[in-house]
């Protein structure tokens, strides 16, 4: 299903669209989100307003998701995630739908533009997939694999240049992992065998897919060099590397090979099950392999929440079971990393995070109390210090806090606000509502619609 551009769709829903583009310009940000999520329904594949849809979204949202929301995770939205990972297996329109309905609240969810990149690239919509891909790595500018992916689209879109850049970017960051090395070998085959074949992906009439079916190593490259493998080829490889481990058992890479073969084809007890056999064998341990088993449990715990069947009478149970599961693997994963490399800052951080979300806060203190001394940490530490000290009630600790980390932020971003936002939140808790409104005024004078900003001042003033 190629994306089609507004001259490709019906008159009737261009006259719609049109409409929805009048609403946006009046702010009738409703109106409009409901009129472009109506075409989109009917014309999943008319990118100009899936682009108008998603600024509708963003200025519908003002400044967006606040900044402890972002980094702790919108835990609403879990269901309807569930939900759309499981019908994405069979019907990637639907699966974009919900992912949709989940971004009509919340733009900036992370896990939603996931999703919905996903479902466009199975119902080939590159484009999309690019548009969704970019604003969640913007959100997460570390996540390999959403660079990886981001990738990928590019490709099937047939913007090659900027894959490799992305992936020449990763390389860099990432010198010794072998999958971007990979990635970018694969590209640059794609490029050589399609050498003047890019211009039906212009026009929309050609697919990259299509480029490498109508070439003679594209069985070749699909089997053995592409980054994501068709699951019979990944079967067909294991097995063949699973041969040759019996006369090398001591091969690393052949074993980390298998390893992510299998985690490919979603059998992470087995992926995991190599990856420990690599610790075994090896007397270094290397960090990029821990990395690479905290990612690969992690998305166990993802894959298997994506099964659970929405429908089912223990989908409540079984969900709430899995992330619980998630939460301890996460805190315990936290606590080794920090036993072994005490004076790694950013693992104390996490450490703090993770005791945060498990309600310890006492621990969160601890630790966060030693991530502050991270120049790259410290405002997040002392931001997630403050929330600690609310937790307990220590409301005096608490806006010190945050006035702490306010004289150190220079820059007036959403992490600011959210500042700014807690300190008046707990002087209104401290008794002292002519200090607070001061806060509120800051965000008020330049986001109106941040939060319930605007009914603390107007309340505040109607009370004069």
């Amino acid at each position: 299903m190629p994306e089609k551009s507004l001259h490709e769709i019906p008159r009737a829903w261009r006259e719609l669209y049109d409409k929805g583009k009048a609403a946006l310009t009046r702010n009738n940000l409703d109106y409009a989100v409901d009129i472009f999520n109506q075409i989109l329904q009917k014309e999943p594949a008319f990118y100009d307003c899936r682009e108008a849809l998603r600024a509708t979204q963003f200025k519908k949202a003002g400044a967006g998701a606040g900044f402890f929301k972002k980094m702790i995770g919108t835990a609403s939205s879990s269901p309807q995630i569930a939900k759309g990972q499981f019908v994405l297996r069979n019907n990637p329109l639907e699966a974009i739908v919900i992912a949709e309905q989940i971004l009509n609240g919340d733009p900036n969810n992370g896990m939603a533009h996931r999703l919905l990149a996903d479902a466009a690239l199975a119902a080939d919509l590159p484009k999309t997939a690019v548009l969704s891909l970019e604003i969640a790595l913007k959100g997460s500018p570390r996540d390999k694999d959403l660079a990886l992916k981001l990738g990928e689209a590019l490709a099937a879109q047939g913007n090659i240049s900027r894959a490799e850049t992305i992936y020449g970017e990763l390389q860099r960051a990432n010198p010794h992992d072998p999958s971007i090395a990979q990635a970018l070998k694969n590209l640059s085959a794609s490029r050589t065998m399609s050498e003047g074949g890019y211009e039906g992906l212009e026009d929309g009439k050609g697919s990259y897919r299509d480029i490498l079916a109508n070439k003679n190593q594209a069985v070749s490259l699909e089997q053995e060099n592409r980054h994501v493998k068709s699951d019979d080829v990944a079967s067909r490889l294991i097995a063949e590397n699973e041969q040759r481990i019996l006369s090398e058992p001591d091969n690393l890479k052949l074993l980390r090979s298998t390893a992510e073969l299998y985690a490919q084809k979603n059998q992470f007890d087995k992926a995991l099950e190599y990856y420990q056999r690599i610790i075994n064998t090896s007397d270094v341990i290397d960090p990029s392999l821990e990395k690479v088993i905290t990612e690969t449990t992690i998305r166990k715990y993802d894959y298997l929440t994506s099964q659970l069947n929405p429908d089912s009478e223990t989908y409540a149970a079984d969900l709430a079971r899995l992330q619980s599961e998630k939460q301890d693997f996460l805190l315990a994963d936290a606590k080794r990393r920090v036993d072994r490399y005490p004076n790694d800052l950013q693992a104390r951080y996490d450490l703090g995070l993770m005791f945060f979300q498990a309600g310890k806060i006492n621990e969160a203190i601890q630790e966060l109390q030693k991530a502050q001394n991270n120049p790259q940490k410290r405002i997040q530490a002392l931001a997630l210090l403050g929330r600690c000290f609310e937790k307990k009630g220590i409301n005096d600790m608490a806006s010190r806090t945050y006035q702490t980390a306010l004289k150190e932020k220079q820059v007036f971003d959403d992490e600011k606000k959210e500042l700014i936002y807690s300190l008046g939140c707990v002087l209104e808790k401290m008794g002292k509502p002519d200090d607070a409104i001061e806060y509120f005024k800051q965000i008020y004078e330049v986001d109106i619609g941040y939060k319930d900003v605007s009914s603390k001042v107007d309340a505040y003033y109607s009370g004069k």
